[in-house]
């Protein structure tokens, strides 16, 4: 991860005081904030509804604005401060004591991918930090769901954002003392808990060969050919599906692939190229035997590491079709 410090403007101008202008200057942050809810708290949907919760509340307090921050620090307050409101009230407030991050993937439904073309919306106006790609992957999202909230809040504004230790503290009303505490121990965290073939969350592009890759996976899917997906796969490959357990390693892979395709195969698949958190994604679309039409079903978001698969994380849902503006039906 970079850990650069990226200055927060100073501004003198007030909070505009009708409704329609103070909408205008929010929505010119709605989408990087969605991108921070979501890294808070790793559902797409939940950020979407925190960023609304995130508009109101700023309305209603914004005769309280100081102008020795800018609105968007401001704004970036008020929806850190509602995130962790909505951990200390959720489930996801249980820390995660033990196990990989590929675990918690397989076993979390609170966990949900973020649509590439939303963050190519977001990446425009706003700082490239926001939008760093190590940071949005799945296996950091997973990550970070070991922290605390506190302590996942420190890190993502210290070490994403790039903001400093003192404008950390402001915004969290702490001492700067407190967010050196929380930001040490959570690297400490994130260092013990990152993926396997991980040295560093380095920044990375998407590469030719997760494009082949994702190519190759939806053609052997689509003509029900298990052994070419698993030629696609590393020997420690895992698929996850919650609530369902995982399949870890080629050879349970085997057996996943070989049940879907086999004899009773729930139906006929077609494939759409969806990408999803900056990594390869495939909407999957089923057609069963007593239907007509090819429906949604799921979205598998793929990672690769040294040119082969290495996980295949399953989410299900019509919802998601909706937010990856996808089709319900082809």
């Amino acid at each position: 991860m970079k850990h650069s410090s990226v200055e927060q403007p100073r501004s003198s101008i007030a909070v505009p005081t009708s409704r329609a202008a103070f909408t205008t200057a929010f929505e010119l942050h709605r989408r990087e904030l969605h991108v921070h809810c979501y890294r808070m708290l790793g559902s797409y949907t939940d950020a979407q509804d925190l960023v609304q919760d995130t508009f109101l509340r700023a309305w209603q307090s914004r005769d309280r604005f100081e102008a020795r921050s800018s609105f968007r620090a401001w704004l970036y307050r008020i929806a850190t401060n509602a995130s962790l409101d909505a951990l200390q009230h959720s489930s996801r407030r249980k820390t995660v004591l033990a196990g990989r991050p590929s675990d918690l993937l397989g076993e979390s439904a609170d966990l949900s991918p973020f649509p590439d073309a939303m963050l190519d919306l977001a990446a425009e106006g706003a700082d490239h930090a926001v939008i760093e790609r190590e940071t949005i992957e799945l296996a950091f999202l997973a990550v970070i769901q070991y922290l605390p909230p506190r302590q996942r809040a420190v890190v993502l504004i210290r070490d994403v954002l790039g903001w400093t230790a003192a404008e950390t503290a402001d915004l969290l009303d702490t001492s700067v003392t407190s967010v050196n505490s929380l930001l040490q121990r959570a690297r400490a965290t994130l260092n013990l808990h990152r993926p396997a073939r991980r040295a560093d969350w380095k920044r990375r592009t998407v590469t030719n060969t997760e494009t082949e890759l994702l190519d190759q996976y939806m053609r052997a899917h689509q003509r029900a050919d298990a052994d070419a997906i698993i030629a696609l796969v590393d020997d420690e490959v895992r698929i996850t599906m919650p609530p369902e357990q995982p399949a870890i390693g080629k050879a349970q892979t085997a057996q996943f692939f070989t049940l879907l395709f086999g004899p009773e195969r729930p139906g006929e698949w077609r494939l759409v190229p969806a990408w999803a958190n900056r990594q390869p994604a495939a909407a999957n679309y089923l057609k069963r035997a007593d239907d007509t039409e090819y429906r949604a079903f799921s979205i598998d978001v793929l990672r690769v590491e040294d040119d082969r698969i290495i996980e295949i994380n399953c989410f299900a849902g019509d919802h998601l079709f909706t937010e990856f503006d996808l089709p319900l039906v082809l």
